[in-house]
């Protein structure tokens, strides 16, 4: 399914737990790992110290050397290495489409210590921008294994949501997962300002029978069956709640979708979900 991985590397504990990830699914399904560790030129911090850029470059090479030599020790396959000077989101969006990869691993982090705030960081930033799908890896090292048991696909009837649930799908089959699909009723009432009848609610919940339907019958038509859940709320809670509570070790979803959502993923579902969910998160181009 994913032929070529590039992995965003910066040494943190989560860069080593996409990493890991990334090499575990390799080893299994096979493919290739490209591991990037970029650093950032500040002009402004280099000119005043312009020797930091020098020494920063030997601590990326000794990174880059030391990560693969884990990787070749530990899942017995070789991967490429690349140190680059420029701006982590720019150079790992440039790498991976001179590379054709097909999927970019990344782990929660940012530049100078962002730490959950996503917004402006390289992860947001990457998933806002690449025309292929993001893993985002959200668990420690020692619980990356590469394979997925329960997969959640929240779902609206959009295509993006319909190209998710294909991903869903294909890595079903891959792993014997299985993949519940998650439809959820959003509180217009609180979003426009508008008194729910038993009626309009019923007319809802007919809606939301109607599009979830035609997600099993599009996995069906994949030779997968998947679970149904209805949902009402707002939308990003009753992901991560349902991928909490069933214990899904694995979201995927569409980087739009959901009537309208724009590029900028600032915001949106997506990003919420990212924020607060506890498992890696798939973002489906």
């Amino acid at each position: 399914m994913y032929e070529t991985l590039v992995v965003g590397f910066d040494d943190s504990l989560s860069s080593k737990a996409a990493l890991i990830e990334a090499s575990n699914r390799v080893k299994k399904h096979g493919g290739k790992v490209i591991l990037v560790h970029a650093v950032y030129f500040d002009t402004e911090e280099f000119g005043i110290a312009p020797e930091q850029l020098e020494k920063r470059l030997k601590i990326g090479e000794k990174v880059c050397v030391q990560s693969k030599a884990m990787v070749s020790s530990e899942f017995g396959i070789e991967i490429q290495s690349l140190l680059c000077e420029g701006d982590p989101p720019n150079v790992l969006l440039d790498i991976a489409e001179s590379k054709k990869a097909d999927l970019i691993v990344l782990g929660t982090y940012g530049r100078k210590g962002l730490n959950r705030l996503l917004m402006g960081s390289v992860t947001s930033r990457v998933i806002s921008d690449a025309p292929m799908d993001v893993l985002v890896v959200k668990k420690p090292c020692t619980a990356c294994t590469g394979e997925y048991r329960s997969v959640l696909v929240p779902f609206d009837g959009s295509d993006f949501s319909k190209r998710a649930l294909n991903r869903a799908c294909q890595i079903a089959k891959m792993d014997g997962s299985t993949v519940t699909v998650l439809y959820v009723i959003p509180r217009y009432e609180e979003m426009i300002d508008f008194f729910r009848t038993d009626s309009i609610r019923n007319s809802l919940f007919q809606e939301a029978s109607k599009i979830i339907g035609t997600a099993g019958a599009f996995a069906a038509l994949q030779g997968i069956t998947v679970k149904t859940e209805i949902e009402e709320g707002y939308t990003s809670d009753k992901i991560v709640d349902m991928a909490r509570s069933k214990n899904h070790d694995l979201i995927v979803m569409g980087s739009h979708g959901y009537r309208g959502v724009n590029k900028a993923i600032i915001g949106s579902t997506a990003e919420r979900v990212i924020l607060d969910a506890a498992c890696p998160i798939l973002v489906v181009r």
